[in-house]
Order: C-alpha cells, then structure tokens, then sequence
C-alpha cells in the first residue's frame, strides 16, 4: 500500500461585506513545490506536504484609494514568490527571510507609485515536515483547533493588546475600545520589522483556522470552533463563519483560510492534549 504522507484539506474565502466596495484582503494557498498560487477557490483542494511545505497567508490590506488592496494582494505575492525560491538552512528561517522581503517589496513599491502609507497585516502558516510554523506581523489571526479545543496561535500587535497583557484593559473593554484596531506592525510602513515566529506539531485531524479581523473581531472562539466542527465541509464551514460575522455586523472585509491534516504521515494523538497558548509543549516560541 502507498503511504499517503501528510495531506492537508484546504479552502479558502474572501468577502468583501456589506458596506464596501472593493475588498482589501487577500490569501494564499500554495504548493510550494508548484509555480502556481491559489488565490480564489471553489472547491477543496487537497495538497500533500511535500519537501518544500505548504503554505497558507492572510492578509488584510490598510491605505485607502485602493491602497490596501494593493498591498494586501503584494503581500501575499511577494511571501509566495520568496518561499518558492529562498534557500534557506531550515523552514523557519525561510519564513523569517520571505516575509521581511515582503515587506520591502511593499515599502518599495509604496514610494514608487506614491501610495506612501499603505500597508498590511500578514499570518503566515507554513506546513513543513510534522510541524507548523506560524508567522505574523498586525493583528490577523492563526487558530488551531484540537480534540474539542481552540486555541489562538497568534498575538494580536496592536495597542488594546498591550494594554490587556499589562493588566490595564479586560479583553471585554478591548473590544468595545475605540482603539482595538490600532495595530503596532504592519507590512509595508517600514523596512525593518520584528516578525515572531512559532513552531507546534501537527497531529492528525487538527484543522487550523487563518482569518483577518474581519471574522476575529466579531467572532468569539467557541462560535468560530461551534461552525467548524458542525460543518459537513470546509466549503461550508467558510461560508457560515462568513455569514455569522456578517450577521453580528462585520462591516470589514472577511477572510477565512481552514485546513485540515489528514495522511498517514501525521502523527495521531495518543491521548488528548490539554492546549493552552502557556504550554510550551504545544506552542513553542523560537
């Protein structure tokens, strides 16, 4: 019998909502072994990791007068081209290198063409060997969803953040802030930035979640997890987690990027992981 290896099932969807006219995120979804980007789906697709990995991006653009739909678009181009070529020593350090080129590709090209000030969020996740690295500059998000559990991955850059993590804000004051989306990084305002970086094993049935703020600021985790884990398919789960942000009043644009780990590659779970973003046996800092 031919081993299948590690196979992810993959779907993505871009709203542009309700009160817009042109839509400021993008994604990606790439072989990276292959020449050709996925950035509009209508089906699942199911991609094997191979040597070179899996890459998933989200991006929701900022800038005005077609700004952010440029960079957002740029972003998630540029971290593409960058993966498929770099030759770096490891994955990770192939994420770091592709993404701070990115963002150079977006600085440059926002002196350019004078659209000075544009720029864009990014959560990257790249699958590699039995692990997931994630990658992240703003305030897009990467969730992991394990045994009946959720977990953020990620950690919002911006301003209510940093008031929450010194105790000065509750996160239920955070989300009715007038400052929540106020973010500290972001693609394309600067050519050096800091991009954290994680790594967490990957097990066999995890699904991952990559959205803009668009879903995560009008979503709570257990609605997010609710949909996913009622949802027949990937398609559908997308669409119901679009339609609920919607119907709670999203007036942003909508970004959701699922996959899910199947193959006989993945490592199965021997017993349920308890997943908390404190534990360094699940979410490993580098």
């Amino acid at each position: 019998m031919t081993k299948q290896g590690i196979v992810l099932s993959l779907f993505g969807r871009s709203d542009v909502g309700t009160t817009r006219t042109n839509d400021e995120d993008s994604f990606v979804i790439s072989d990276l072994s292959d020449s050709v980007p996925i950035h509009a789906m209508s089906s699942t697709v199911a991609l094997r990791v191979n040597e070179r990995g899996i890459l998933v991006a989200v991006s929701d653009g900022m800038g005005g007068a077609h700004g952010g739909e440029v960079a957002s678009s740029l972003v998630v181009g540029a971290l593409h081209e960058g993966m498929s070529t770099v030759k770096a020593s490891n994955a990770e350090a192939a994420l770091r290198e592709s993404v701070e080129a990115a963002n150079l590709r977006v600085v440059e090209t926002a002196q350019a063409s004078g659209h000075e000030g544009m720029g864009a969020t990014l959560t990257a996740v790249l699958f590699h060997g039995i692990y997931a690295y994630i990658a992240e500059i703003g305030d897009s998000r990467a969730y992991l969803l394990r045994s009946n559990r959720i977990v953020q991955l990620t950690r919002d850059q911006s301003y209510v953040q940093e008031l929450i993590d010194s105790g000065s804000m509750t996160r239920e004051q955070a989300e009715a802030s007038d400052y929540k989306n106020v973010i500290l990084q972001a693609m394309g305002l600067n050519p050096n930035i800091s991009v954290p970086l994680n790594r967490i094993s990957i097990r066999r049935h995890d699904r991952f979640l990559v959205c803009s703020d668009g879903l995560s600021g009008k979503l709570g985790d257990q609605e997010m997890m609710a949909i996913v884990l009622q949802s027949a398919t990937l398609e559908s789960a997308c669409s119901a987690l679009i339609a609920l942000a919607v119907d709670h009043g999203s007036e942003d644009d909508i970004t959701v990027v699922l996959a899910q780990v199947d193959g006989d590659g993945a490592p199965a779970m021997t017993e349920p992981e308890r997943l908390s973003i404190e534990t360094s046996k699940v979410f490993a800092p580098h």
